[in-house]
């Protein structure tokens, strides 16, 4: 007899691509431009995050890491996710939401948050144990 998860996991959810916002940061654009024209595009914010804090400024880094999270929750909400289930890091337009998650939980560690800090690393570690292992090197 077989014995089959009634309760199976949700599928992954796979944001769409957004080829001329990606081509624009491939480029080689500054990242604040992608960002301004294209403020739904997590990977630009992502991008700002991760500068910021190269700099040395944590708290800037936070703001552009959430900004970028809230809005890839937003495109995650708009293709199927209901607040949980895989969010593959396979999948290159998911990234940019993942790096924010990550970024805003370095962040929030850097100026002491550490609630949001361990939540953050459970979330990624949830949306995609790949990610998580990628990103925290």
């Amino acid at each position: 007899m077989s014995h089959d998860n009634l309760l199976a996991a949700p599928p992954p959810t796979y944001l769409p691509d957004n080829p001329e916002a990606r081509e624009a940061l491939e480029s080689g654009a500054k990242a604040s431009d992608v960002a301004a024209r294209f403020p739904a595009y997590s990977a630009a914010w992502a991008a700002l995050a991760d500068e910021a804090f190269a700099n040395g400024h944590a708290v800037t880094s936070y703001a552009f890491a959430r900004t970028g999270y809230h809005r890839g929750l937003d495109q995650l909400r708009r293709n199927g996710w209901k607040g949980h289930g895989p969010i593959p890091w396979s999948h290159e337009p998911n990234r940019g939401f993942l790096r924010c998650l990550h970024a805003l939980g370095r962040a929030a560690q850097a100026i002491g948050e550490k609630d949001e800090a361990e939540r953050c690393a459970q979330f990624l570690y949830d949306s995609d144990p790949a990610a998580a292992a990628e990103l925290n090197g």
